[in-house]
């Protein structure tokens, strides 16, 4: 349910960002300032819990302990991850990210306890052998040796939501199979269409339905002109796309162009105009999205930050958000996904959000060596075990950020022998740039694993295809992904030329923010201000109303970077099924019609068509080419004229007699307007 999927709203959310609590002057959240002393003093196993380390008297008692510490659980281990047992307390995993920002967040007891075996092997004797059976290898609730999805009730996002009833109807709908055709042109040309749809089965108005946030005359005449190849070769070339005129008008929101340090060092400055960095990101995200010619370079971005998920709204998010956004997501975006895993395991934004920060050799913390493996590679069902999970947050320890970024702790490094997934290495070296490098090696490791390949096909063919991809489509992808190491221009390239792209047409519905972005598109909104509007002189009208979408996107439920969570948002039908969210689309829909955003310029409802026709009929026909670049049915076309009371053959002026608004509303609200 879409309304399950809203997160939690900030307070101050247009105060600027002095309301974030960081314990440290320096501006973020850096458990680390103080000078490394080598571990808590305290002896024996060591928890640590929401409140930091248990004391010392409280070890030994099973967990959590009075006063916020955490003791092992009777018979050693570490404690019940579960997120679905019914044995007290529940402290999922995802369900305590969604409260970040405390001094140290376990998601659900996932920092590693380390029994007296383990911690023999973080004194100042040689490097050992943590690729052993010990007693942190699992529990009865989580043995080592068996994969996550079979010991637990949990699966793959999206896949929990089509194992239902309905997901099974709208498999049947789906295309069984398909084949590779020599050029994406060749495929729509080759492909016929037999699944059962309202969409027109015109293969230009699929492509820019997929591959933009919402086809528009101006672009459908452009791929008319150019033809499919040319323009999908021009679109995997973003940086030869001109900017538009709203993307030079990005230089509006002050915190863009600011790095990290100058973020902290400038923070008052910012906070006097009332600029928030964070929800600056997600501003310009929406912005890009709207109204830039790189729509298919902006879909993809929308895709990672789904598949390699940072929240904008975390303790820290403020500072690096943005940097994430740039030198991770959208400089790899159409490059290797390797290296963007990578940039992002050596991100602040990532290592904070997950308490990567917080992970040292004698109290290690499991959160980014678990979603490394399970949403950001090989999967939950992609083959590692909890010993897995447990091999990876000791190999990736040491890793933190000092002064705004990032460095590698020597001394808080894990060194032993380690075993993940296949992955080997002595791990033995002291030499910080050596044992970095054994990291990159292994995140490189998952990045091309043969699980990774599946998953990362499975997302796209989901994103692309539909909510049911074929196997022969998502086994395509997978192997143009391995072929070309990682590579996502190729990916895409064969996504484009099979067959099962061309064939599901209308296997897709937009989600909440989808559908408001396309809303936008399709009517043509332009982003100078009406000349009536008048505001505070605080922000400009462009950052203000860019502030108002977002603010609407958080109601819908969805926003760019809005998951609290890091599975990012689900991306099939059936997590969005909210009448109520629905409603509210539509009623923005109509708020736009009549151009109640001033902040923006719209065109008068009766402008949308240049020369309307003087027959109602023919008018609604006109008026959907406009909106939704195809006709209605017949069926939906009487519902539209019952709207505006007459009938087919009524004259009618360019107003509609008056009902021009509620006609073209009608129209937004049709299915043609939420199918992708």
């Amino acid at each position: 349910m879409a309304d399950l999927n809203v997160p939690p709203r900030r307070p101050r959310d247009d105060r600027g960002w002095d309301g974030y609590q960081h314990p440290h002057p320096d501006g973020y959240r850096d458990p680390h300032a103080a000078p490394y002393t080598g571990g808590n003093p305290a002896s024996g196993p060591q928890w640590v819990g929401p409140n930091g380390f248990a004391p010392a008297a409280q070890t030994p008692a099973g967990y959590p302990q009075p006063g916020g510490g955490y003791g092992p659980p009777p018979g050693g281990g570490l404690p019940d991850l579960d997120d679905d047992g019914d044995e007290a307390p529940k402290r999922g995993r995802r369900r305590a990210l969604a409260t970040l920002g405390g001094a140290v967040v376990v998601a659900g007891g996932a920092a590693l306890a380390m029994s007296p075996q383990v911690r023999g092997l973080f004194s100042d004797a040689p490097a050992g052998d943590a690729t052993g059976t010990v007693t942190t290898d699992g529990n009865a609730a989580r043995p080592s040796g068996q994969q996550p999805s079979t010991v637990r009730t949990y699966t793959e996002q999206n896949e929990s939501y089509m194992g239902s009833r309905a997901g099974e109807a709208l498999k049947r709908n789906a295309p069984s199979g398909g084949r590779l055709y020599g050029s994406p042109a060749e495929a729509a040309a080759a492909t016929k269409v037999t699944v059962k749809t309202v969409l027109a089965k015109d293969p230009i108005r699929h492509l820019l339905s997929r591959t933009t946030f919402g086809p528009t005359t101006k672009m459908m005449a452009e791929v008319k002109r150019v033809g499919i190849d040319d323009w999908l070769r021009e679109q995997l070339q973003p940086e030869k796309i001109a900017p538009t005129k709203a993307e030079m008008k990005l230089a509006e929101l002050q915190s863009l162009k600011l790095n990290p340090t100058q973020l902290r060092d400038q923070r008052e400055q910012l906070n006097e105009k009332g600029v928030d960095p964070a929800r600056e990101t997600v501003d310009a995200t929406i912005a890009r999205q709207i109204w830039s010619d790189r729509q298919l370079f902006e879909v993809m971005v929308d895709f990672w930050n789904d598949f390699l998920h940072v929240a904008a709204d975390f303790d820290g998010g403020e500072n690096y958000r943005n940097a994430f956004d740039r030198d991770v997501i959208r400089k790899h975006a159409l490059g290797s996904y390797p290296e963007m895993l990578v940039a992002a395991n050596k991100h602040p934004a990532l290592l904070l959000y997950l308490n990567q920060v917080d992970s040292r050799k004698d109290a290690v913390n499991e959160n980014l060596a678990r979603e490394n493996l399970e949403l950001y590679s090989v999967g939950v069902d992609g083959g590692y075990t909890e010993k897995d999970v447990r091999q990876a947050a000791l190999l990736q320890t040491g890793r933190g950020v000092a002064d705004g970024k990032y460095k590698f702790f020597a001394e808080r490094h894990y060194l032993g022998k380690v075993k993940i997934l296949g992955f080997s290495h002595a791990n033995n070296s002291d030499d910080p740039v050596a044992a970095d490098k054994v990291i990159d090696s292994y995140i490189r490791y998952i990045a091309m694993h043969p699980s990774t390949a599946r998953y990362v096909a499975q997302n796209l063919a989901t994103r692309f295809v539909s909510d049911t991809p074929p196997k022969s489509v998502v086994d395509r992808l997978a192997k143009a992904y391995t072929t070309n190491k990682g590579q996502i221009r190729p990916v895409l390239a064969t996504l484009f030329s099979s067959s099962e792209f061309w064939a599901a047409i209308g296997q897709k519905v937009r989600r909440p923010m989808e559908y408001l972005v396309a809303t936008y598109r399709a009517l043509g909104v332009s982003p100078e201000a009406a000349p009536d509007y008048s505001g505070d002189n605080r922000r400009t009208p462009f950052a203000q109303g860019l502030r108002q979408i977002q603010d609407k996107m958080r109601e819908l439920g969805q926003y760019p970077m809005g998951k609290p969570t890091p599975d990012g948002y689900a991306d099939v039908y059936l997590a969005w099924t909210s009448a109520g969210t629905m409603i509210d689309g539509w009623n923005e829909a109509g708020d736009l019609i009549a151009g109640y955003r001033k902040q923006f310029t719209f065109a008068k409802p009766e402008k949308l068509v240049a020369k309307p026709p003087a027959t109602a009929g023919a008018y609604v026909d006109a008026l959907a080419q406009r909106l939704v670049q195809q006709k209605l049915s017949a069926k939906e076309k009487k519902l539209v004229l019952a709207v505006a009371g007459v009938s087919e053959s009524a004259k009618v002026d360019a107003t509609f007699n008056g009902a021009i608004a509620a006609v073209a509303r009608t129209i937004l609200a049709s299915p043609q307007h939420h199918l992708r």
